[in-house]
C-alpha cells in the first residue's frame, strides 16, 4: 500500500552512510501532516486520504476552507493534497501523519515543481544540436526541418520547438531515502529532486519499485 507526506525542499548537502560513503542528499522538511478527510467508495466513489500541510492564517482562508478544517479540529492549510492507493483503516480524521511513516532504506517516488526557465529555444530545451557557426551557413541555432510543406501543410505534433521551459509538474521514481530524522521532521533523499528551495514537495511510496 501506498505511504506519503508533504513537505518542503530546503536545499541539498552530503552525507556520510555507514561505509564512508559520501552521498549527495536533498534535505526535505516535512512538518507533520494532518488527515483532513478520509474519501471511500460509498461517498466519493474512490478510495484515498486528504493530507493538509503548513498551516495559514484565518485572514488569508475562506469560510469553505475554515469548515472544512474544524472537522480535522485543526486550523486551515495552506497545501492540501491526495495520497491513492492507501490502506484506509490505517487513517482518521485529524491523525497526524509525521516523517517516521518512512524509514532510511525506503523506495520512494518525489514529485513537484520544476524550475521555472521562461521562454527557451531548442537547444537549451530539448537538448538539440547546432549547426556550423561559420559565416556561410545559415543554420545555427534554428529547430531544424518543419516537415513538408504542401501535404500536410503544417507542422506534426510532438515536434521539438521554442517554447515555455519548465515550471510544470514533475515526479522523480524509485529515489532511495538515506536517513530520517523525527525529532527535526527532516527526510534526506539520495540525489536530487524537482523544484526550487522551499517549494511544496510530495513523498510517497514508489509504483515501479523492483521487489
Amino acid at each position: 500500500m501506498t505511504k506519503g507526506i508533504l513537505g518542503r525542499k530546503v536545499g541539498m548537502t552530503q552525507f556520510f552512510t555507514e561505509n564512508g560513503e559520501l552521498v549527495p542528499v536533498t534535505v526535505i522538511e516535512a512538518t507533520p501532516n494532518v488527515v483532513m478527510q478520509v474519501k471511500t467508495i460509498e461517498t466519493d466513489g474512490y478510495e484515498a486520504v486528504q493530507l493538509g500541510y503548513q498551516e495559514m492564517r484565518e485572514v488569508l482562508s475562506n469560510k469553505p476552507a475554515k469548515g472544512h478544517a474544524v472537522k480535522a479540529k485543526t486550523a486551515p492549510k495552506r497545501f492540501i493534497r491526495e495520497i491513492k492507493d492507501v490502506e484506509l483503516g490505517e487513517y482518521e480524521v485529524g491523525k497526524e501523519i509525521k516523517v517516521d511513516v518512512f524509514q532510511a532504506g525506503d523506495i520512494i517516488d518525489v514529485s513537484g515543481t520544476s524550475k521555472g526557465h521562461g521562454f527557451q529555444g531548442v537547444i537549451k530545451r530539448h537538448g538539440q544540436s547546432r549547426g556550423p557557426m561559420a559565416h556561410g551557413s545559415r543554420y545555427h541555432r534554428r529547430p531544424g526541418s518543419m516537415g513538408a510543406a504542401s501535404d500536410p501543410s503544417r507542422v506534426f505534433k510532438g515536434k521539438n520547438l521554442p517554447g515555455q521551459m519548465g515550471g510544470t509538474r514533475v515526479t522523480i521514481q524509485n529515489l532511495e531515502i538515506v536517513k530520517v530524522d523525527a525529532e527535526k521532521n527532516v527526510i534526506l533523499i539520495k540525489g536530487n529532486v524537482p523544484g526550487s528551495k522551499k517549494s511544496l514537495i510530495e513523498i510517497k511510496s514508489a509504483r515501479k519499485a523492483a521487489k
